[in-house]
């Protein structure tokens, strides 16, 4: 538990927060919410003893621990798993399975954990770091954009570890899907202060609307009432028989609590330009190969076609090569042989990570966008600038002083001066806030052009995926569906349940571990097959029931179509035949995903039973 009692904090004459109060009880998952620049980050390092308040404290138990995410780099040890290993707490000092069991989740392969990790890159040094703090067991988990250097696999194992944290989580994300699924708790700073909300990013936000929105109600009403007293005093302060009444009213005045008129929020609200195109296909691609390196290719024989309205979204692990499609797909890089022709008349819109670095340091915000496109004039660019809340003198600012996010808003409105029909975005969400993400993703589902884009964000393949392009086991491929069919048809597989188990299986391997830990380890096993397997089955059971209740009614219709035929009714029999074809294609889908069901289901048991099988050798030659 921790209590933080009355804190200010300003930087110059700038206020982040002020006076504000809360507290973090016992297993509580909170998340912390506010637009950029309003100190949630300040606020972490406050707490981490970082940095200092103005005024106020903070109260935290005696011998209750905190464990903050850095950025910094300081390794200790010549392999990652020893340098996992050493953040564990005392007793359990041996327990390398469960360094294993993290980094695995985390997305560290066997032969990542024997490296030194000052050959990581600085991405996967990150979540070494991560991996080290979750591994100190602290009371208090803070967590600062935990996703940023994640990949979709691992994300969806963090989540599911988070969500049974036994203790308390302090965490900030732009991810608001992620967030929602993690947190019992929201903390948002808003307007200088501080409101805690049960519940997820929803119901906080719906409050703050309604609070907004009384306010603002309230503050009308009263400067109403407030002008209709001052037209009476004025009207009738010199009548001597109403002087009383004047008084009252003048004291009614000073009285009256004033409610100022509070400084409107902006938000990102845009829309990207588009160029009409009447063709239905806007790009192929034919038999696509590229490597790096000769002999280990990085996409092989990879084809599809780009239809002109289509909803592409490429998933998979960090390193598989989403963003070299991207950057294939943008002629930034070359294909070692296979052909991708685009239609005379498309025109892209390109956004990658690395882009920001295109930006001229002694360049403004106005300058920047202005020298976009040859048809926008510097009111048109001020008018962008405005939208992507570069307001007035913001415009102005050089780049050079800006931040990543600010960066990444200033890319994302040189693409709004151009007139496109394809939108390629790689991972645009990265540093925005939620009402930034939000709005990012409004303008995306209402652009009439095609999109391409490299996202981990799970809300955002949901809202906007229709078809897929997944790097997964070594290869590249074309789903044709949505995120959640992805996900029914088995998804990410064994990434995200059965990492754990495989690396329980390298801890049986070579791990001498005691009676007590193998009960342990059996309950856990217990645990995590009926997790796993329960809704799986619980699936195939309503598929199951959707067949057979889907082929009582073709029997039914068998029946209609035979009564007439005897009748004689071409009406009747072309109604009937096209329901018939209907549910009999119904079936055959269903039989389809039940297939695909059971296969899972039998691959999933056999991992859990090869497992118990290793338990109970284990536990026979300890007797």
């Amino acid at each position: 538990m921790i209590s933080v009692d009355n804190l200010t904090k300003s930087y110059g004459s700038r206020l982040l927060f002020d006076d504000i109060s809360f507290r973090i009880n016992r297993r509580e998952r909170v998340g912390l919410v506010g637009r950029n620049g309003h100190g949630k980050t300040t606020l972490f390092r406050i707490i981490m003893g970082q940095e200092a308040a103005d005024s106020g404290s903070i109260a935290v138990p005696k011998n209750y621990r905190i464990g903050y995410v850095t950025q910094e780099i300081d390794f200790t040890q010549n392999s990652v798993l020893d340098e996992g290993m050493q953040c564990l707490p005392e007793s359990m000092k041996s327990h390398h399975w469960e360094a294993e069991k993290i980094l695995a989740g985390l997305g560290f392969s066997s032969g990542d954990m024997q490296k030194n990790p000052r050959e990581l890159s600085g991405g996967f040094q990150v979540r070494l770091n991560l991996a080290k703090v979750i591994l100190s067991s602290p009371d208090l988990l803070l967590l600062d954009e935990p996703t940023n250097y994640l990949d979709i696999a691992s994300i969806r194992w963090i989540k599911k570890y988070l969500q049974n944290w036994p203790r308390e989580i302090f965490v900030i994300t732009h991810d608001r899907g992620f967030m929602d699924s993690v947190v019992t708790h929201i903390i948002g700073i808003h307007r200088l202060k501080i409101r805690k909300v049960v519940g997820n990013t929803e119901k906080y936000y719906l409050q703050i609307a309604q609070e907004e929105e009384i306010y603002e109600k309230t503050r009308v009403n009263e400067e109403r009432r407030r002008k209709e007293i001052e037209e009476f005093i004025a009207r009738f302060r010199a009548k001597a028989r109403l002087a009383g009444l004047v008084q009252s009213r003048v004291k009614t005045l000073s009285k009256q609590e004033k409610h100022s008129k509070r400084e409107k929020f902006r938000n990102l609200d845009f829309s990207f330009r588009y160029k009409p195109f009447i063709g239905k296909r806007i790009a192929t691609i034919r038999n696509l190969n590229f490597s790096y390196e000769p002999g280990h290719p990085l996409i092989a024989n990879f084809s599809m076609a780009v239809a002109s309205k289509d909803r592409i979204c490429i998933v998979g692990r960090n390193g598989s090569g989403k963003t070299t499609l991207l950057k294939l797909l943008a002629g930034v890089l070359g294909p070692v042989s296979g052909e991708i022709s685009y239609h005379p008349e498309t025109v892209m819109g390109y956004y990658e990570q690395t882009n920001i670095q295109s930006l001229q340091d002694g360049r403004t915000v106005e300058e920047e966008i202005l020298y976009s496109a040859v048809d926008v004039d510097r009111q048109a660019a001020r008018n962008i600038c405005g939208t992507m809340l570069f307001e007035g003198d913001d415009a102005l600012k050089k780049i050079q002083v800006l931040s990543g996010g600010e960066k990444s808003r200033v890319m994302i409105g040189k693409i709004l001066c151009m007139p496109i029909n394809l939108l390629a975005l790689d991972e645009p969400t990265n540093h925005f806030d939620i009402e930034s993400c939000d709005a990012l993703l409004a303008a995306i589902d209402e652009f009439d052009g095609a999109v391409i884009m490299v996202t981990h964000n799970e809300m955002f393949l949901h809202a906007i995926a229709e078809k897929l392009i997944v790097f997964q086991h070594d290869k590249v491929e074309f789903f044709d569906g949505g995120y959640q069919r992805f996900l029914d048809k088995g998804g990410w597989g064994d990434s995200e349940e059965l990492a754990p188990g495989k690396n329980r299986m390298d801890i049986l391997g070579d791990a001498k571990i005691n009676k007590k830990e193998i009960r342990r380890l059996r309950s856990e096993l217990i645990s995590e097959r009926s997790r796993t397997l329960k809704p799986l089955e619980v699936k195939m059971t309503e598929l199951e029931n959707i067949i057979d209740a889907h082929e009582k009614q073709l029997e039914g219709l068998n029946h209609l179509m035979q009564s007439a035929s005897e009748n004689k009714d071409a009406n009747q029999i072309a109604y009937i035949s096209k329901s018939i074809h209907q549910f009999q294609n119904d079936i055959d889908h269903a039989f389809g995903e039940l297939e695909s069901l059971a296969g899972l289901i039998d691959e999933k048991r056999l991992a859990f039973d090869l497992q118990m099988r290793a338990l109970n050798d284990l536990e026979a030659t300890q007797n």
